[in-house]
């Protein structure tokens, strides 16, 4: 009942001068059709269902409807994106402001300094004028030349060495010359010996012929007196005869004893000759000959210890001049090469300047040893320890490379041989140093001076 009259309420509406209906008031907004004191259709037939019944009337009505419930999803995707913009935007400086990082940081790197190792003059250099880039260890970079070395000494050895080239084809003519008066000598002593062994060969045959001629008498003497002592009894021989007699035999007896004697002597002699010795009464053990060969033979080699020794000297002494000349070149000349992998970050020197030894002359990026220096709050520092994790990110852009903390320094202006001062961070005073094994990854890049910002692990912080 209650429905049917809220039906019929709804449908005396319009007939009753409602504002929706009759007069000025159904005329459109814009006056085009009802003089423009009445909605437009489209609200019209919006709020007055009924009309949607007409087909050729209210067809925008109907696409109005239909439209309507097509732009609620849009209106939430645009809704979720709104949120995920401020999200993300608003969680970036937050996330920043909760994280334990650095207020500034630094590619730095240490520096080396190359000194002049001697006085003298810049001659060349190679690279001065311009950056040549990152430069492989053992390039040569300037040469410094001294044209006033000392040389006195290399001049000494070497007329040394002259002097002993020259006298030694003297040495070896004399020792030629000695071997040649030893080897006659010698022929001669040989001829001697020879000589003398035939000699007393001689002798011996010759006194053994006298001890057989004494024998003989002897033998004779000795029958003469058996017969003079058997014929004295008779009266035939007289005692005087007899006692000559006997003497005869006593001196035949003597003499072959004495013949007997020589023999031994001149055996004695014979055996000494044929061994190289000379027994004698006016004269050594040894012939003039043989001892002159013996004074040879000596000086020869005696002259052979001198040219060996004078080679000996020489070979020293080419060592010697090797080693001083390669002195005198590294007083008189010296290359400047890189001693490490680096570029060069400061010139001080030009060439044809004067230098002395020990002047500082190019000072080098040591490349292989970046590091990176960051100054960080002081509630931030007060969380650090040596060994803990860091992440260093380049403002320029590159992926995020993974750390070390190795040196705090604080608030000390502590010495560093760093080509940019950690003092040049000023927006906090306390300081730290950041092993960065990634920035040394052999590439020819040497990125010092980049900056970029350290994020510290706090975790890691804590453990240490």
């Amino acid at each position: 009942m209650s429905t049917i009259q809220n039906q019929s309420r709804c449908n005396s509406a319009p007939e009753s001068g409602s504002p929706h209906t009759g007069g000025p008031l159904t005329t459109s907004i814009d006056g085009a059709t009802n003089g423009g004191y009445g909605p437009r259709p489209e609200l019209d037939g919006h709020l007055n269902p009924r009309k949607t019944e007409a087909p050729e009337t209210d067809a925008p009505t109907a696409n109005v409807a239909q439209s309507k419930p097509s732009r609620i999803p849009l209106r939430f995707v645009k809704a979720a994106a709104g949120i995920a913009i401020v999200a993300i935007f608003g969680w970036l400086p937050l996330r920043a402001l909760f994280q334990t990082s650095s207020v500034e940081a630094v590619v730095n790197s240490r520096l080396v300094t190359l000194r002049s190792p001697i006085d003298g003059k810049i001659s060349s250099g190679a690279g001065l004028s311009g950056d040549p880039g990152v430069v492989a260890e053992g390039t040569f970079i300037l040469r410094v030349v001294n044209p006033r070395g000392d040389r006195v000494r290399l001049d000494d050895l070497r007329s040394q060495l002259s002097r002993l080239e020259n006298e030694r084809p003297s040495l070896v003519s004399k020792i030629a010359s000695a071997r040649a008066a030893q080897k006659d000598l010698a022929r001669q002593a040989a001829l001697f010996t020879e000589g003398r062994i035939r000699q007393l060969e001689a002798r011996i045959a010759e006194i053994q012929t006298s001890i057989e001629a004494a024998a003989a008498r002897r033998e004779e003497a000795t029958a003469a007196v058996e017969r003079a002592s058997s014929l004295i009894k008779s009266g035939s021989v007289s005692s005087v005869e007899l006692g000559r007699l006997t003497r005869d035999q006593t001196i035949a007896q003597q003499t072959e004893i004495g013949a007997r004697r020589r023999l031994d002597a001149n055996q004695v002699e014979l055996t000494a000759a044929r061994e190289g010795t000379f027994l004698g009464d006016s004269y050594n053990d040894r012939p003039s000959s043989v001892q002159r060969e013996e004074e040879m033979r000596q000086r020869a080699e005696g002259l052979t210890a001198d040219v060996a020794h004078a080679d000996a000297e020489i070979s020293w002494l080419t060592g010697e001049i090797e080693s001083e000349r390669f002195q005198y070149i590294s007083r008189s000349e010296a290359e400047i090469k890189f001693p490490v992998a680096g570029r060069i970050w400061e010139v001080m020197t030009a060439p044809g300047e004067d230098v002395r030894a020990g002047q500082p002359l190019i000072r080098l990026l040591d490349c292989s040893g970046a590091v990176v220096t960051a100054n960080v709050t002081e509630s931030v520092y007060n969380r650090l320890q040596l060994g803990s994790v860091a992440h260093f990110r380049p403002n320029a852009g590159g992926p995020e490379l993974a750390g070390t903390v190795v040196n705090l320094t604080g608030s000390a202006g502590a010495a560093a041989n760093l080509a940019i001062n950690p003092d040049a961070l000023s927006k906090e005073p306390y300081r730290a140093t950041i092993s960065v094994p990634g920035l040394n990854d052999g590439s020819n890049d040497c990125p010092v001076g980049r900056t970029g910002r350290v994020i510290f692990s706090t975790d890691s912080a804590r453990k240490q």
